[in-house]
């Protein structure tokens, strides 16, 4: 018996699929597909919630200094002339950071592996690339999604069944995090 189900498509079409999926229902949180397709999309996201639930805690806080322009009312760079050339003038700040250490960087990197990156876009300006902004999948998983598992010991997730599909009777089931 085969370790996967191979959901009648090429290699490269059911990674593709498997990875849209797995994208998707963890920025949802919730999603409505077939029962076989919903088993694949579990065992991938099971695996990518345990690392972050793992790794959840492995970095540290480090103090930089940096430079950031300084800004006017409007949001726009202040600029100085200097020698007969405007010139953007720049305030020294003092930042903590999150610094991961490395377990948690190769963490971070394997769920980078799997997941696509994901833009979120205003309601308001629907079709258009103004005022979009890329979600980070990877930070929210281990900044939000694995905070709340850190008591469990896998499970993280459930299948619950809906019913048949109208068109091809096919089982629909919703997966969501528990």
């Amino acid at each position: 018996m085969a370790g996967y189900r191979k959901l009648s498509r090429t290699a490269s079409q059911r990674k593709a699929l498997l990875r849209g999926q797995v994208t998707s229902f963890l920025y949802n949180g919730k999603m409505i597909t077939t029962e076989s397709k919903a088993k694949e999309v579990q065992k991938i996201a099971e695996g990518l919630i345990a690392m972050a639930v793992k790794e959840k805690d492995n970095f540290e806080v480090v103090k930089v200094k940096a430079k950031v322009a300084r800004k006017d009312k409007d949001g726009k760079r202040v600029k100085e002339v200097v020698n007969g050339k405007k010139v953007t003038v720049y305030d020294e700040v003092e930042k903590e950071i999150k610094k991961d250490l490395p377990s948690r960087v190769h963490a971070r990197r394997q769920m980078m592996k799997v997941l696509y990156s994901v833009t979120e876009v205003p309601s308001t300006n629907a079709g258009k690339k103004k005022n979009t902004k890329e979600v980070d999948l990877v930070a929210k998983l281990f900044d939000e999604v694995a905070p709340k598992y850190v008591s469990r010991k896998g499970g993280y997730t459930r299948i619950v069944k809906i019913g048949l599909r109208k068109g091809d009777a096919a089982m629909e089931v919703l997966l969501e995090l528990v």
